[in-house]
């Protein structure tokens, strides 16, 4: 807790799958209060990033996940969390089996679960402090999907954002559900908040997505290439291709609904995300997605 991990090459964790779960993943963290982990490059791991209990205040910012079995695994955990400018290109991207996370501009390459967690109460904690708060069941929800790109690539799986499809979409909305349906109390799904990310080739957003860009046909040959210890992600896009979002800010996210807390930084300052994975300075209008400045037809960025 109160950490930060950076800049670091990280491979080969439990590349031979001889155990499965045993606290094993190329970063591998309990209780992550205020933790900051960004930059990395993690790849040929079982799992990349597994966050345990307690995700709070936590920031997962400019990492590049591919070759691993699972790239990010959030468990337990109540928020707010982080998790923005991130390229997830392995086979599966998120075990999401918790609540309360804000992903914000992150490249999506395959897809992801949500499963609520009923039968294992979990605390969490007054903002930027290990002093406990409470304990809470995990419902599901209560996360924001904002500015991101899903990109199909190999995946069997439905990749985007369908799999929030059932869930409800405002605050008032959950209390209105909860109060016609008692037992809704132990599996009503939280509100699920969704705009401005983009779909291709058969990616899918959820129903009721506020905003969504879609081209369902459009396959954009994602690949990464390796070239003299650096690396590089290509990916195109269609020639007319235009997609842009508000910048988002600890103001636009509202409040995590089990703690009341907002989505800031660990020292209680307000984020904004106004640059990119690069550090260019986004414009006023963003392009979602990791990268500012794209364009129809290819597009190729250093990433490491």
């Amino acid at each position: 807790m109160f950490s930060t991990i950076e800049n670091n090459h990280i491979y080969n964790i439990a590349s031979k799958r001889e155990f499965y779960g045993h606290e094993i993943g190329g970063i591998k963290l309990h209780a992550p209060i205020d933790v900051v982990i960004k930059n990395n490059r993690i790849h040929d791991c079982s799992l990349g990033i597994w966050l345990d209990w307690q995700t709070q205040g936590t920031r997962v910012h400019g990492n590049v996940f591919y070759r691993n079995n699972r790239d990010l695994f959030i468990e337990v955990s109540h928020g707010p969390y982080v998790v923005d400018h991130n390229i997830f290109a392995s086979p599966v991207e998120l075990d999401n089996f918790a609540q309360g996370g804000a992903y914000l501009h992150n490249l999506f390459c395959g897809p992801f679960e949500i499963q609520n967690v009923l039968n294992r109460s979990t605390p969490y904690h007054f903002p930027h402090s290990t002093d406990v708060a409470g304990f809470s069941f995990v419902h599901s929800g209560d996360d924001r999907f904002m500015n991101n790109m899903f990109m199909q690539t190999n995946s069997k799986r439905t990749v985007g954002t369908a799999g929030y499809d059932d869930f409800t979409t405002t605050f008032e909305e959950y209390l209105e559900v909860m109060s016609k349906d008692r037992t809704g109390l132990w599996e009503g799904q939280q509100a699920i908040y969704l705009d401005n990310n983009a779909y291709f080739n058969g990616a899918t957003a959820a129903k009721h997505e506020a905003t969504s860009h879609t081209w369902k046909d459009f396959n954009p040959n994602v690949t990464l290439e390796e070239e003299d210890g650096r690396l590089y992600l290509s990916f195109e896009l269609p020639e007319d291709y235009v997609a842009k979002g508000d910048i988002i800010e600890t103001k636009t996210l509202g409040t995590a609904r089990i703690v009341a807390a907002p989505f800031d930084a660990p020292d209680g300052s307000d984020l904004i995300f106004d640059t990119d994975l690069n550090g260019n300075k986004r414009l006023e209008k963003a392009d979602i997605g990791p990268f500012e400045q794209l364009k129809g037809g290819t597009n190729r960025f250093k990433i490491w």
